[in-house]
Parts: structure tokens; sequence; C-alpha cells
């Protein structure tokens, strides 16, 4: 199967070719970008290194998708999602986290209007 075309880095005036939306150097300068002005500050609170930690290790305790495995189907988990939000007052504890394949996750989080509104 053939490769997508390179395109042109977004960043204004970067002529350098890319497959995805940035060139390596500009990718670093968005990411920082974002997490200075767009990102709540409450939300890198939330979401440190510690829970970096609590994700990796409940990862590795539940590999597979647990919404896929009630369906019988076996698929890698990718993300850790809170079942109470912690914005709702949800906690980084074992009962209240689920790993999920990211369209189950992404199914989710869309049906409760979280990242998209």
């Amino acid at each position: 199967m053939p490769f997508k075309p390179k395109r042109p880095c977004s960043y204004p005036g970067c002529p350098k070719l890319t497959y995805g939306r940035f060139c390596e150097e500009h990718t670093k300068e968005e990411t920082k970008r974002y997490e200075r002005n767009q990102r709540d500050p409450a939300m890198k609170k939330r979401y440190n290194r510690t829970w970096k930690r609590i994700r990796d290790r409940y990862i590795n305790e539940h590999p597979l998708c647990e919404r896929c495995q009630k369906e019988g189907k076996l698929t890698p988990a990718e993300e850790v999602h809170h079942v109470v939000p912690l914005s709702r007052g949800g906690t980084h504890t074992a009962d209240n986290l689920m790993a999920l394949c990211t369209s189950c996750h992404s199914r989710i989080t869309a049906k409760e209007g979280g990242r998209w509104g």
C-alpha cells in the first residue's frame, strides 16, 4: 500500500514537508504553545507525573480494553478512563479507572460531552 504524500508544514512560512500536521521542529513549538495558552491550568495539576505513573501501572495490570472484552473482543488498551471524571469529584483510585482502546474511549468521551463540549 503506498504512503500518503508529504504535505507542507502548517506552521506559517515553513517550507518543510511532513506526513503530520507540523514538521518535527514546529510540532514541539505548537505543543508548548498549546500547553502554555490553551490548556486549563487545573488540568496540569490533575494530569501530572503522578497520573502518568498511575496510568502506566493500570495499563500494565489491564492490557486489554475492558469494554471490548465484555463484547468478546480482544483489543489492546491504549488509554485509561476515569469512570467518574476528576472534574466531578472522581479520583485516581483503581475502582474509578477503566482501561480502554482509543475508539471506546473516544465514544465514551463524546457521549459524556467531555472533550468536545
